[in-house]
């Protein structure tokens, strides 16, 4: 996998930025704000289908909820470059991680640490 294209997505994404602190110093309250209400919005839509549609997802709603997983993944990519992360590196670790717990047959159960 090309974990570079999230690095060049991140680099990429300071342009957008409008808000305070915006620079890549220290932790900045405003994109963690952001990544919860923007993840919100991902569980209303997700809720009106359960609710008005009996859980049917159509072509309509996929688009919703991938513009606003975009915006989700604005915020955590931001969140990332604040703390000098990159999101490459994100998303590499996680897979290691998800690859260790299938291979010790622990991706069910709880803790980070298993």
């Amino acid at each position: 996998m090309n974990f570079e294209d999230f690095n060049d997505y991140q680099y990429n994404i300071r342009k957008f930025c409008v808000y305070p602190g915006k620079d890549d110093s220290g932790i900045v309250p405003y994109p963690y704000f952001g990544l919860v209400g923007e993840t919100g919005e991902v569980f209303e839509k997700v809720k009106k289908i359960l609710r008005d549609k009996g859980g049917t997802v159509t072509y309509a709603d996929t688009e919703d909820i991938t513009k606003e997983l975009g915006d989700c993944l604005f915020y955590l990519a931001r969140i990332a470059q604040h703390l000098g992360i990159n999101l490459g590196d994100v998303a590499s670790t996680n897979l290691i991680k998800l690859q260790s717990r299938l291979d010790r047959n622990k991706i069910q159960g709880q803790g980070d640490n298993r």
